[in-house]
């Protein structure tokens, strides 16, 4: 006799206790991505179990990455559907929380980046495309109401040009000169990060508004 579809919330439930066990295994080992038989120890579930919700480990990993994307854009489309007018320091506020506030985020970001072309499935990846196009759309439709953006599209690219900032100060800030014993050196090619992504973001923003749209 089959057993019962589980319901939404199992489903949903067990997705859950997935995606947390791989986030976990691969910050305890980032030099390699956890397999799947892992993944399922860690989480207390049945290998195959894996299989009825990923297609690899892989996307196991993009599901993850996702997950936080998620969770900025309905913080941000939030904030941007309330009536009282949005500010520069409410972006700020934002990306320090749900972006750079989340250990996992920026370090899982720069993995899943590779794995775009490697390892996730075309049809993971096609779908994570669509999905974030729909919120990087419904996110742009709005800050056009608190910001001098001509459109959505100015909108979507004003949120991409901030991400590859975030992603790329990341990564410089925390990948150089590691440990350089002259404290000056290390001082300026290893600025605070939050600092200095405060300051890059505000010049980014500012800058669009002040010189790509001036009649907006």
């Amino acid at each position: 006799m089959s057993r019962p579809p589980a319901s939404a919330e199992a489903r949903e439930h067990r997705i859950t206790q997935l995606l947390d066990a791989a986030v976990s295994l691969w910050l305890q080992h980032p030099e390699r991505i956890p397999g799947v038989a892992e993944v399922a120890d860690e989480a207390g579930l049945a290998k195959g179990t894996v299989y009825l919700y990923f297609r690899s480990k892989e996307d196991l990993l993009l599901a993850a990455h996702e997950r936080h994307a998620e969770i900025f854009f309905s913080a941000l489309i939030a904030r941007a559907s309330e009536s009282e007018r949005m500010s520069l320091d409410d972006m700020m506020r934002l990306t320090r929380e749900y972006i750079a506030g989340v250990p996992a985020f920026l370090p899982l970001a720069t993995l899943v980046a590779g794995l775009m072309h490697k390892g996730v499935t075309p049809e993971s990846a096609q779908a994570f495309d669509q999905r974030m196009a729909v919120r990087l759309g419904a996110a742009g439709e709005l800050l056009c109401k608190h910001f001098p953006l001509p459109d959505v599209v100015g909108g979507v690219r004003l949120l991409m040009r901030s991400y590859a900032l975030i992603l790329g100060l990341w990564q410089i800030t925390g990948c150089c000169a590691p440990g350089h014993a002259n404290d000056e050196v290390a001082a300026m090619l290893r600025p605070d990060y939050l600092t200095e992504l405060d300051a890059a973001l505000r010049a980014l923003w500012q800058g669009t508004f002040n010189r790509e749209f001036p009649h907006a």
